[in-house]
């Protein structure tokens, strides 16, 4: 049995759609389960056990019909019998249909003609529950287990030369990841926190606690943001982990993980570091798994995440 879930998005989708890969490999042991994922996002199967291949096509693209054609023969050759569609497109149905996988399943929509089964859309609620309803539409009733991720014992090892390398192995530290994609950026999303408060926040954890080192995670995107926040603080340590698994086991290691919405907090979540998160733009309801006791999102009282006092952080840290 192959089956194919069609998953566009970036890092931090990826991950709220492990829970339903896991169910996807529970209930059918022997398949073999790809993904079709933008070009972007790839680099999060390293951390995926349930993942036989993982294909790219870019959902964004100003795609031609050569495009298509090229997906659409890709697709034929491995004569996948389940297509689990996370997208709303009726072009990805269309695409499904066309490719003759004879269980096609998606969100109901006005515009869900090509599937053949269908489950109602509620995304009110945690995302990765949200995704993990498609399941019903293949009569699965399992729950949505917790989302988790699988860290190469390579990667663990890295991440252990370099704490050792920064000299905090032995002490714990603190991990900060105050920035997001430029493409959130280019579509008006702000979800970056002022290096002026996150300065603010620093200072008094290095008041209260000088013994536990504060570690500033800088990802190719957030370059501009550490310079700003080494420039007033020496003391501060920096780490660029080049890929997921190895950020996964870096997070992982941390006593406490500060951070914005974005990939490396999810992948907290799935490490199960205590994890305080900042939202400004988008909603922590849909973005946190409810009842969680290890993590703490606070909500910018407007849309813009800068309105988030330092000490409202502070009172979270602390009372944490």
């Amino acid at each position: 049995m192959r089956i194919l879930a069609l998953v566009p998005g970036g890092i931090g989708d990826q991950v709220l759609f492990f829970p339903t890969l896991t169910t996807l490999k529970q209930t059918y042991p022997q398949a073999a389960i790809d993904v079709l994922v933008e070009p972007r996002s790839k680099a999060a199967y390293r951390v995926c056990p349930s993942v036989n291949e993982t294909l790219v096509f870019d959902y964004k693209d100003r795609n031609s019909l050569a495009d298509y054609l090229n997906l659409l023969g890709v697709l034929r050759d491995r004569e996948y019998e389940v297509a689990i569609a996370l997208g709303q497109r009726w072009t990805v149905g269309l695409l499904l249909w066309l490719n003759g996988i004879p269980r096609r399943v998606g969100y109901e929509t006005d515009k869900s003609w090509f599937f053949t089964d269908t489950v109602p859309l509620k995304p009110a609620q945690y995302a990765a529950q949200m995704y993990h309803d498609l399941t019903r539409g293949l009569d699965i009733q399992s729950p949505c287990p917790p989302v988790s991720v699988t860290v190469p014992k390579s990667d663990i090892e890295w991440a252990e030369a370099e704490q050792q390398r920064l000299g905090v192995k032995d002490s714990g530290y603190i991990l900060l990841h105050g920035g997001s994609s430029q493409l959130a950026l280019s579509k008006g999303i702000n979800k970056i926190y002022p290096a002026e408060s996150w300065g603010q926040i620093v200072a008094d954890i290095q008041s209260k606690q000088p013994d536990v080192p504060v570690v500033v995670l800088c990802g190719p995107e957030d370059r501009e943001l550490v310079a700003k926040l080494t420039a007033h603080n020496a003391d501060l340590k920096t780490v660029s982990p080049p890929d997921v698994g190895k950020l996964a086991a870096f997070i992982a290691g941390a006593n406490l993980m500060l951070c914005t919405d974005s990939a490396p907090m999810h992948l907290a979540i799935a490490v199960g570091t205590y994890t305080i998160a900042l939202f400004g733009p988008t909603q922590a309801d849909k973005l946190v798994p409810p009842g969680s006791d290890k993590v703490v999102a606070i909500q910018s009282p407007s849309a813009a995440i800068a309105n988030i006092a330092p000490v409202s952080v502070l009172e979270a840290i602390w009372r944490g």
